[in-house]
Formats: C-alpha cells, structure tokens, sequence
C-alpha cells in the first residue's frame, strides 16, 4: 500500500470519497490499522489520557509525543501521520512552533503536525510553521487545550454566533496555510457548513456526516478506554473486556497451579540430557 499524499486526499475529496482517520499511539496499534486500509493515522495528544493516565492533555510533553510517533511510524511506515502539537508547544511563540514541529518531523517522521485553536494566534503560528515547509493540520471547535475557555469537554457551535465563529475560524486557518482541518464536537450542521465552504479536506470527529473524513479515538472505538464514552463515538468492539477476561482467567490458572502445564508450555530436553544433568546434581 502505497502512503497517501495530500494530492491524494484532495483527489478522494473531488471524487466525494471518504478520508478514514483514526489514532493510534503505538507500534502494535499502528501496525493493525495499516494493515485494515485506514488513510492516516494521528498520534494524538490524548495518549495523555488513554496511554499515561492524566486527566487532562495538558501534562503532555514534547519528549511524550516525539516517542510515540516515532513508535506509530515503525507500526505503520506506509500511511500518512499527523503528530499532535502537545500543549505549551506552539502557543508562547513561532518560533517556538517551528522549532517543535521540526522535532516530529525530523526526529518522528510524521507527514504533518496538528495544532489546536483559531484566531489570529494560531493563523500566525500556522503560517509560520508552513512557511517552514511542514503540512499543517487545523484543529477547531471542541479543542482541550482551549477547554478552560470553552467550558470543558462539551460540544461546541450550538448556538448561531457560536457556530459562526468556528465558521470564521475555520476561513481563518485555511487561508493561513492549513493543508486541512479536524474539527471536533459540534452540530451536524456547523459541520456541513464547513465542509461546504472549505477549499481543503475537512475531517470530523463528532461533527456529523457531511464532512470529507472520520477520525476517532480507536480506545473508544473499540471499548479499552472506559473512564466516559463521547457522545459520537460507535462502538466496533469491545476488547477491553476480552482482554479483563483474558486476565483474569490468567490469574486463576496461575494461582491453582493450572498454567503452565509442562508437556504444553515449557522446553523439553532430552532424556540422556535429563538423566546427565542429574547426575552432575549429584556431585
């Protein structure tokens, strides 16, 4: 499978096919989700969450980010990557932005960086890290790191002038240089609107079916992470009980003397080895 490219993407749009977006923090998961045909993956910053055990993103570092994608890389070395920008990384300076979105592609190999936000700030920062020759992924609407601002991990655009400010500032993104935008947690119809008036891929995460793309948290999607389940997430599976079960059984045998069983589960030596190693015991 040959990696997708943002011609590709553009392409899949013009032909009204759907972009499958998922995310992924490791080399096992990445390596299965190249192998069922999705289109990209993003190592996001909620690995703070589902990998590392924080309530919020906002522990994340630099270090944190550039490790996992360089571990999603190795999993998944022919589909196109986007590396989250964890927060503080982007937000004090260009600069700043520049200089750490250089760490995950030259030290991650990611195809592309995502950043949270709108508004001029984020324009500027956006630019600037295009203007460095690095793909640049918007983010808007439900965006944690703004979830101070924006009253927590609820949806967003429910009310008229609400809707048209994440309207304004996806416009806002995409004319400083953003190769496509994730918007997040808002009605169907702020999604639709959108879509309809972006010049670039837009990819939706509980924004409804009219954008060009899906992304969710694959921890969500197939029941391992079970602290609150959004609202717009389907679940395709549910491993994290299989794999407490699996566990659990695990537990059982090895506490009852069930697990392992020797003539199934260990190295055999010979008998004339057998008989000679007890010999030397003996002496």
């Amino acid at each position: 499978m040959a990696k997708k490219t943002i011609n590709d993407f553009a392409q899949m749009v013009e032909k009204g096919e759907k972009i499958v977006y998922l995310t992924a923090y490791d080399y096992l998961t990445a390596k299965m989700q190249e192998k069922a045909g999705v289109d990209m993956i993003l190592v996001g910053d909620s690995l703070g969450m589902v990998c590392l055990g924080y309530d919020t993103t906002f522990p994340v570092t630099m270090d944190d980010m550039v490790r996992h994608c360089q571990a999603v890389r190795r999993g998944a070395p022919n589909t196109f990557i986007v590396g989250d920008m964890p927060y503080m990384s982007y937000q004090k300076s260009d600069e700043d932005a520049v200089a750490n979105a250089g760490r995950l592609v030259k030290e991650a190999l990611v195809d592309c960086i995502k950043l949270e936000g709108g508004g001029e700030m984020i324009a500027s920062r956006v630019k600037a890290i295009q203007q460095a020759g690095i793909l640049v992924m918007g983010h808007i609407g439900l965006t944690p790191q703004f979830m101070g601002q924006i009253g927590g991990y609820k949806a967003q655009g429910r009310s008229a002038a609400a809707a048209m400010k994440i309207v304004d500032q996806a416009k806002v993104i995409e004319e400083a240089g953003a190769f496509s935008i994730l918007v997040e947690g808002v009605p169907t119809a702020v999604g639709k609107a959108i879509t309809e008036r972006a010049g670039i891929p837009i990819l939706g995460i509980g924004a409804g079916s009219y954008t060009h793309g899906q992304l969710l948290i694959y921890a969500d999607m197939v029941g391992m992470y079970d602290n609150f389940t959004p609202k717009f997430v389907k679940k395709y599976a549910n491993v994290g009980e299989v794999l407490t079960n699996a566990f659990k059984e695990y537990t059982e045998e090895v506490r009852q003397g069930q697990f392992p069983v020797d003539d199934e589960h260990t190295y055999k030596m010979s008998d004339e080895e057998v008989k000679e190693f007890l010999v030397a015991l003996e002496k």
